[in-house]
């Protein structure tokens, strides 16, 4: 709302300092700001009505150090996280970008369905919160919607080199200083995305069709929706499997965040998106503004959530965030950085299916069950092992930082 005011303001009354809300740099700057103040300041009053409300977790007995002090903590603080992301969305962002939108309606779609399974478990005292079917049901409807909106919305297109140039789309000349050759550049739709280690770090799903002989419109969008919905399954399922121990979550989530930030920028940057070789995804740059409202949330809120936590962010918190994370891989087309990305969200998913699987599987053949791990998710493991929680958090975020690291690199890796 901001950016549309001091638009207005630079261009009929030509206010000193308006042009700033121009540039991108600046808007995701205050987001972060404004993002902070609001998590940090309002954040610990949310808390204190959660404790008048009696809003507090109940804890499962597994044996783990510490656990028995952390009963009755307050939860539902995935409130604190969807506001320091929202509000500044809201202030800063072009509230017209269809990726902006999208990533709005996720945050809204997500926080929900936590905040419904956290309802049922704290207020209708069900330790199992909402049917698993319901969240599943939840997640794959909020994929089909991005798979949807990406596919066939007009405004969500790449830049790419084509050889005869539509007459109905605008049109960029590339002359070759050396050659004087020419070649055109215009927006289109594409099924294309980035792939780490490919030549030009390019893939097409409609390739993986040409496997099996099929082709064309639908078959290619079918497809595309598939590895959508399989993408905001996982990895919402992946953050709230690692939500934990205190902290886990949301340092992992705050680094992801920053390189998904970067990601958007070059990939929105028609000039470092060319000297990069990577995708240029027009309009796409607003997201950064976004993912700095993300950062700041979650490095606001994990002023509370560090051990040892003054609140939990419970599915309401969990569930958004992984959501977050997938739809905004997808809309700039790095959806495949996924598993490298957010490394940390996948081992701790593996290890419970790796975990379940395995028991199911020794019991049918031996009469019974064997473990893997000590106990999963992941981290579970380690405080078995008799490691404290705040050294296995610190851990995991270096491991994420090496992961975050190693998916910037690969912009240049062929």
């Amino acid at each position: 709302m901001l950016y549309y005011l001091f638009n207005w303001l630079q261009e009929h009354l030509h206010i000193p300092g308006a042009g700033l809300f121009q540039y991108i740099s600046f808007r995701t700057a205050m987001a972060v700001i404004v993002s902070l103040i609001i998590t940090t300041v309002f954040g610990s009053r949310l808390i204190r009505l959660l404790h008048k409300k009696q809003v507090g977790e109940t804890i499962r007995d597994l044996g783990l150090e510490g656990e028995k002090k952390k009963q009755g903590t307050p939860t539902m603080g995935g409130l604190i996280i969807i506001a320091g992301i929202l509000i500044p969305t809201l202030l800063f962002a072009k509230l017209d970008n269809i990726y902006v939108i999208i990533m709005i309606i996720t945050t809204l779609w997500m926080g929900a369905i936590g905040f419904l399974d956290d309802y049922i478990k704290v207020f209708r005292k069900n330790k199992e919160g909402l049917a698993g079917r319901f969240k599943v049901i939840g997640q794959v409807g909020l994929g089909t919607l991005i798979a949807i909106t990406m596919y066939f919305h007009p405004d969500i297109v790449v830049r790419e080199q084509v050889t005869n140039p539509s007459s109905s789309r605008p049109v960029e000349v590339i002359i070759n200083p050396q050659t004087g050759e020419k070649t055109y550049a215009e927006n289109v739709k594409s099924t294309k995305t980035n792939i780490p280690f490919y030549k030009n770090n390019e893939f097409d799903y409609s390739k993986v069709l040409d496997v099996v002989g099929l082709e064309g419109k639908w078959p290619t969008f079918f497809l595309f929706l598939f590895v959508v919905v399989f993408i905001v399954t996982a990895v919402s399922n992946g953050a709230n499997i690692t939500d934990g121990i205190d902290g886990l979550a949301t340092g992992t989530s705050a680094i992801i965040g920053i390189t998904l930030a970067i990601l958007a920028y070059v990939s929105g940057n028609i000039i470092f998106s060319d000297y990069l070789n990577i995708m240029y995804i027009p309009n796409s740059g607003e997201l950064v503004i976004f993912a700095g409202a993300f950062i700041g949330a979650c490095t606001g809120f994990l002023w509370y959530n560090a051990y040892p936590a003054q609140v939990f962010m419970g599915d309401t918190g969990s569930l958004m965030i992984g959501g977050n994370i997938a739809a905004f891989a997808i809309l700039i087309r790095k959806e495949l950085l996924i598993p490298v990305l957010c490394g940390v969200f996948l081992i701790e998913l593996v290890s419970v299916i790796t975990q379940v699987s395995y028991f199911k599987y020794t019991k049918k053949k031996f009469g019974e069950g064997r473990r893997i791990f000590l106990m999963s998710p992941l981290h579970h493991h380690y405080q078995k092992k008799g490691y404290h929680e705040a050294k296995i958090v610190t851990r995991f975020v270096i491991v994420g930082v090496i992961l975050a690291i190693l998916t910037i690199v690969t912009l240049k890796v062929r």
